[in-house]
């Protein structure tokens, strides 16, 4: 198999982008990129530190540097941060020259997988739970956009997903070329 377009994971946190896109990467032989860790590095600070000293705007701004210097270099899987495909901007983007494939996973299935981890500066407030529902419910309609959905399980490995997203994938001939 040939990828022929880099391939933008969607989702939210704990949706599995990092896990999946990374073994779907190394299923299809294709670098496996994370636009967050791109954006750490380029700054050399973390991102709890860019929000902090220069703000949201300026941090979505490098954000879509990012996004746009990756869908312009070799196809890769790319993993993007849960709030990146809310911007109009950024989905066009995706949208001209690559493919996004939204990880859907019920409400119960994401805390499931989020709740114990403190890792998520989004849920550290008095009621997590509920705070994911709101993003949740917040998000639904631009993770809706996305071109490709894959439904996660909380039966299936991560391999298991990886392989769903390449059937998905193999659906576009403009993405994915079977040899």
């Amino acid at each position: 198999m040939r990828l022929k377009k880099t391939v933008v994971m969607v989702g939210m946190m704990g949706a599995g982008k990092t896990a999946v896109g990374t073994a779907l990467a190394r299923v299809l032989g294709v670098p496996f990129v994370d636009s967050d860790e791109e954006i750490v590095r380029a700054a050399d600070r973390s991102i709890a530190e860019i929000f902090e000293r220069d703000g949201e705007p300026f941090f979505r701004a490098r954000e879509s540097e990012v996004i746009g210097r990756l869908l312009r270099g070799t196809p890769c899987i790319l993993s993007t941060g849960g709030g990146a495909f809310l911007f109009a901007a950024n989905r066009a983007l995706i949208h001209e020259a690559g493919v996004s494939v939204w990880l859907r996973a019920d409400l119960e299935l994401l805390w499931q997988r989020v709740r114990h981890k403190t890792t998520r500066p989004l849920l550290r407030t008095a009621n997590p739970r509920e705070t994911l529902r709101g993003l949740y419910e917040a998000r639904l309609p631009f993770y809706q956009m996305a071109d490709l959905t894959v439904d996660s399980s909380a039966d299936l490995s991560v391999d298991d997903m990886a392989h769903r997203v390449v059937e998905a994938l193999a659906s576009r001939a403009d993405v994915l070329e079977r040899n």
